[in-house]
């Protein structure tokens, strides 16, 4: 069973995504801001990661390069209200795999994941 890390401080999209994930057989583990979700990814190492950029204590952007420094084979897919074209090249410059914008499409984010992951 693929592991998702869900990484948001917002807690409404961490449930739907949640449930989301959850209701297509994924185990999912969640965090409400950068530093958690680093500890997580320490102790846990998940398949893909979907994660925010604008949270507390450390960005997603500082998560991403945590990630792609230590954990190759995980994906990582920002999802992010930064939708401006700087911030998708940057967050692809620092290797995420996907980057989609909020408001987000359920099934088009459960469609990147399962591409990714399969």
């Amino acid at each position: 069973m693929n592991k998702i890390l869900l990484v948001d401080d917002e807690p409404n999209i961490l449930l739907s995504l949640d449930f989301l994930f959850k209701k297509e057989g994924y185990q999912v583990l969640i965090a409400r801001d950068g530093e958690e979700a680093m500890a997580l990814i320490r102790d846990e190492i998940p398949d893909l990661i979907i994660l925010d950029i604008m949270m507390p204590k450390v960005d997603g952007y500082e998560v991403c390069a945590f990630v792609k420094e230590n954990y190759l084979k995980t994906k990582v897919v920002f999802l992010s209200a930064k939708s401006k074209e700087k911030d998708l090249q940057k967050g692809l410059a620092l290797g995420a795999d996907k980057y989609l914008t909020k408001p987000f499409s359920t099934k088009e984010i459960v469609a990147e994941v399962k591409k990714l992951l399969n």
